[in-house]
């Protein structure tokens, strides 16, 4: 109504000012009288003429005037009216509650069933809701198919003020105190074409491959020489028959390593069958007692093809340092992986392990002092080989330091024949806090049984030094230590003691072991082999001999593997409390209050668990300073590092672990549960 009113008393000034132009026109012909009286009088004629004239106009023509300017309006509001509801972009208002008030045609149209989306628009559209309806200072845009088509969607509200005052002014408060009285107005804006040019883009996009099997020659040794040709013709044509499927190019690098491209639109149907063709060449078998596995790595959606092709090296590394046999997808840090159900092949070569010790050899040397670190709550093993690079730096006169925080039960019988030992120095061990005094860039720094850096015992030494050194047995994730100098992952190992053993007997100089150092390691490989029943080959035993001829004594370390009253009657309970899940899988919560080490105790319990008929794995879960950690223990009947790793762990295929914070008990168990209830119904088990 103001608005109005300013609008007609602006049109009524306006038909006034011939009046008051008039008065000018007096005024000026009284000015002339005092010049010319006779131009005066000739002045008076025409200026009477005019003011008659005016009255006379404004008097008559007034209403016509006025009548043709309501006209003209009414004439405008409905051409707006119509123009509005023939406009080409769909364009509907809603009440506050998402009720369609008005919708143009084209809104109509599109919608269909205009009744349902006057009891509320949220029936024709699910994805408005009301926590999404827009607030005043801001719109909320959806992306919605609906009818095979694709929509962008609008959401705009305005307040019932700027109707009726129209003022410029945006007064917040007022807004805030009437948001009763808005209204939404919803705008459509078809972008069909556009998704649909953006997928066939995203579709045409390269896909860079590379593809290598894992165990070339040892499946090739296991069969008649004769047949040998068939075996390398067969996989061939696996291979290339897998890829002439998703019309993919694909070209023979090496007699055991491929490249291969294709359309990102067939990513999808790799992803969805699994890389079956994992499966497919795991099956070939001519009398060969070795199956011939592959790896395969893929970088995805890189902006240029070199960083394709440099993202398909880093996922077939990551395949490779897995053990084998599945397929690592990498999109920019995102890493997916595949298979990986086997059993790691041995390599009967001590070749790489040879190498390895040189270049440690030569990496020992070049600095003036070695610190070596394992992972955090450290075991037997991480101690073992702990000892081992100890005693490589001593033979080559460097200084050297381990960093262990916590001592668990199991690891002190073995520490204590370190400490105040004449034959040690007093800072042998150090604490993390102690360490980090002690790292420069003239260190280096060894990490053991590990290579998450998450998981060491003291992360911040990482940056104080930038030559890094990562010798372990567990498989490798996404998340690697940065900028190591020396990385020797090997997941066939038993042990990281199995390892360093080999590494020792490649460094010559006059190595010897003491016997407390050969204890420790020895009592590494059997812990993490589970006496030598779990991922035993051949070099385990080579590497348990090499200990034994070096003074490893193997009554001493069963006595210092014995535990006391306490820790049994928790392992007992622990066991007595099991569920078996799914038929073949123990769960089972252990409960170590008033005990050192219970985490050690729920290795344990996941080890005994698999001594049961029928229990394909088994999962321990203990609860120690805040967090809970997880023991996963396997014969060979699933990947339980599968497992732990969509939980955020890792490890082996028959031992892995992860540690969760922020849940309770029995929401972890009710994780575990979950999580292999999903991948049973996916297939993955």
């Amino acid at each position: 109504m103001n608005r109005k009113s300013k609008l007609t008393a602006m049109i009524k000034s306006y038909f006034r000012w011939p009046v008051w132009l008039s008065l000018l026109l007096v005024a000026m012909d009284i000015s002339i009288y005092f010049i010319d009286k006779r131009a005066a009088v000739m002045m008076s004629i025409y200026v009477f003429v005019y003011i008659v004239i005016a009255i006379v106009l404004y008097r008559s023509k007034r209403v016509t005037i006025f009548g043709e300017i309501v006209r003209f309006a009414a004439e405008y509001g409905q051409v707006q009216k119509q123009l509005l509801k023939e406009l080409s972009l769909p364009y509907a208002v809603l009440d506050i509650d998402g009720h369609l008030l008005w919708g143009n045609d084209e809104f109509i149209d599109v919608i269909v069933n205009e009744r349902a989306a006057r009891r509320s628009i949220m029936n024709i559209f699910p994805e408005i809701t009301k926590d999404n309806l827009p607030h005043v200072d801001k719109d909320t845009v959806l992306h919605v198919e609906y009818q095979n088509r694709n929509y962008r969607l609008v959401l705009r509200r305005t307040i019932a003020k700027s109707f009726n005052e129209g003022e410029d002014e945006y007064d917040v408060d007022y807004e805030m105190s009437n948001l009763d009285n808005s209204l939404i107005a919803l705008y459509m804006y078809d972008e069909t074409e556009i998704t649909s040019y953006i997928k066939e883009n995203q579709e045409q996009r390269m896909v860079v491959g590379l593809l290598y099997i894992d165990n070339y020659e040892e499946a090739l040794e296991s069969i008649d020489e004769v047949r040998r040709s068939l075996l390398i013709a067969l996989v061939d044509r696996k291979i290339n028959k897998y890829m002439q499927s998703m019309d993919a190019i694909v070209k023979k690098l090496e007699k055991d390593k491929y490249i291969f491209m294709f359309k990102y639109k067939y990513l999808n149907q790799l992803q969805n069958n699994k890389f079956s063709l994992l499966e497919e060449v795991r099956g070939v078998n001519i009398g060969n007692d070795m199956a011939v596995t592959l790896s395969m790595g893929l970088g995805v959606n890189a902006d240029t093809y070199t960083i394709g092709y440099d993202y398909a090296r880093a996922a077939i590394d990551l395949a490779l340092g897995r053990g084998g046999d599945q397929a690592v997808v990498k999109e920019g840090e995102k890493l997916l992986y595949y298979g990986g159900k086997s059993m790691q092949v041995e390599k009967n070569t001590r070749v790489k392990a040879r190498v390895k010790a040189h270049a440690l050899k030569e990496l020992v040397e070049a600095k003036d002092k070695v610190v070596i670190m394992g992972h955090s709550i450290g075991d037997v093993d991480s101690f073992g080989a702990a000892i081992g690079i100890y005693r490589v730096a001593k033979t080559l006169n460097k200084r050297a330091h381990i960093i262990i925080n916590q001592v668990t039960s199991s690891v002190r019988p073995l520490m204590d024949r370190f400490l105040d030992n004449p034959e040690y120095e007093s800072d042998m061990i150090l604490t993390s806090d102690q360490a980090m005094e002690v790292v420069d860039n003239n260190t280096l720094l060894v990490i053991v049984d590990v290579n998450r850096p998450n998981y060491t015992e003291c992360i911040e030494v990482l940056s104080l030094t930038k030559t890094i050194v990562i010798l372990d047995h567990h498989r490798q994730t996404g998340e690697a230590v940065e900028n190591a100098v020396l990385s020797y992952i090997e997941p066939y190992a038993s042990s990281t003691c199995e390892m360093v053993a080999e590494i020792l007997q490649y460094i010559g100089e006059g190595l010897r072991l003491k016997q407390a150092e050969a204890d420790a390691m020895y009592a590494g490989i059997m812990i993490d082999t589970n006496n030598f029943l779990s991922k035993t080959g051949v070099r385990t035993f080579e590497a348990a001999a090499f200990l034994k001829r070096s003074g490893a004594d193997v009554t001493k370390i069963r006595k210092a593997f014995r535990c006391d009253m306490m820790d049994y009657k928790v392992q007992a309970e622990s066991v007595s409390n099991v569920e078996v899940f799914l038929d073949y899988y123990a769960i089972t919560e252990c409960i170590g209050h008033g005990v050192e080490s219970p985490t050690i105790i729920g290795a344990k319990v996941a080890n005994e668990l698999l001594n049961i008929t029928n229990v394909k794995a088994s999962f321990v879960l203990t609860e120690f300073k805040g967090k809970i950690y997880i023991s996963a223990r396997s014969i060979d009947e699933l990947n339980v590092q599968v497992v732990m790793e969509k939980l955020g762990g890792g490890g082996h295929m028959t031992i892995a672990g992860a540690q969760l914070t922020d849940c309770t008990m029995e929401e972890a168990i009710n994780l575990v549960k979950e999580t292999l209830k999903r991948m049973q119904q996916e297939g993955e088990l």
